[in-house]
């Protein structure tokens, strides 16, 4: 069974975490049933920036992106090479290192 392992992040994972995903699970539908609350403001319809991470290893073992999810994280903040949205990277037989960027460009957040 792949993993997918969070580096920390300050808020969302201050401890980083180790995640059994199972093959075809989205990035984020595993952070999220996990505990990890990445925001997906579009509701995981590839309409939006805010689920975007950046993949530190296995990148290469994932399909690559669509016109469409390319077109979005051309707006997204603290763009890097290996960057995905989480919704839309679905997990194949490597494990996965991912880092959360510390920003999202979230025009709608409600804060709590």
């Amino acid at each position: 069974m792949p993993k997918i392992i969070v580096l920390p992040h300050d808020t969302l994972c201050p401890d980083g975490a180790v995640l059994d995903a199972n093959r075809g699970e989205s990035v984020l539908d595993v952070a999220l049933k996990n505990g990890i609350h990445i925001e997906h403001a579009c509701e995981k319809s590839c309409a939006c920036t805010t689920c975007h991470v950046v993949i530190r290893e296995g990148f290469d073992s994932l399909d690559e992106s669509d016109e469409l999810e390319d077109d979005m994280l051309d707006k997204a903040w603290g763009l890097e090479p290996e960057s995905r949205l989480s919704c839309q990277a679905k997990v194949a037989d490597e494990d996965l290192v991912i880092e959360i960027p510390k920003y999202s460009l979230n025009h709608a957040k409600e804060d709590h």
